[in-house]
């Protein structure tokens, strides 16, 4: 019993760290700087030779998520914390951006704490469904599977694009698909509120009802660079 108690108390201080360090300070500017970030994070991402999302997978996806920065912490009981960026497919192009917190908890063998960033691929109508409830766990609510890496992965997928979310991490460096069952993504009230007003929902924003602020553009910006497809 006194080691149970004693493993609790060390998983909710690890979450309680991670809890702090996604929300962090936020102002009237906070929409408009992790649109940046998604932003830049997906550039970058792209622009890595022959390690980017293959082509003929992004062209398939509804939407893209990118998550800069996850913080990862842990001792035997761990989590990760952080806030991203969504945009959908619509007739017009890439939708606004909509503003979501990523939470997760893990239990093993770790010890440490980094900063990953993460990219989410909604494939097909379904996998937009799951991002306009506003919450939904993945691997629960929604099936995913680690995205293929590398301009010749592109052939191979069929099978994974059977998930409704494909999911890849960039990590010290290096990027490749990895499943994350069990992390809860929720809408970001401050963020969107930040942006669009009080009231403001996920359908509203991704189905493209709500236009996007300039200082917010950036983002659906870029991942029409990448993929042009409207749907």
């Amino acid at each position: 019993m006194k080691f149970k108690i004693t493993r609790s108390l060390i998983g909710a201080f690890c979450l309680s760290l991670i809890a702090i360090a996604a929300v962090g300070a936020k102002d009237e500017d906070d929409a408009a700087k992790q649109a940046a970030k998604a932003a830049k994070v997906f550039t970058e991402i792209m622009a890595a030779p022959d390690k980017a999302i293959p082509n003929t997978v992004l062209d398939k996806s509804q939407c893209i998520a990118v998550f800069p920065q996850v913080i990862k912490a842990g001792f035997v009981i761990g989590g990760r914390g952080g806030r991203g960026v969504a945009s959908c497919r619509t007739s017009a192009g890439w939708s606004a951006p909509a503003f979501f917190d990523m939470k997760g908890g893990s239990f093993g063998l770790q010890i440490g704490a980094q900063a990953t960033d993460f990219v989410l691929l909604f494939i097909g109508d379904d996998g937009m469904k799951s991002l306009l409830k506003s919450k939904f766990e993945m691997g629960g609510d929604a099936s995913v599977a680690a995205g293929p890496v590398g301009r010749q992965a592109g052939a191979s997928t069929d099978l994974k694009l059977s998930a409704q979310i494909l999911s890849y991490s960039r990590s010290k460096g290096l990027f490749a698909g990895l499943e994350l069952k069990g992390t809860v993504i929720s809408l970001d009230d401050s963020d969107m509120k930040s942006a669009y007003g009080e009231g403001a929902t996920a359908a509203d924003v991704l189905t493209g009802k709500k236009a996007a602020p300039a200082r917010v553009k950036v983002y659906p910006a870029t991942l029409a660079r990448y993929s042009r497809r409207r749907k």
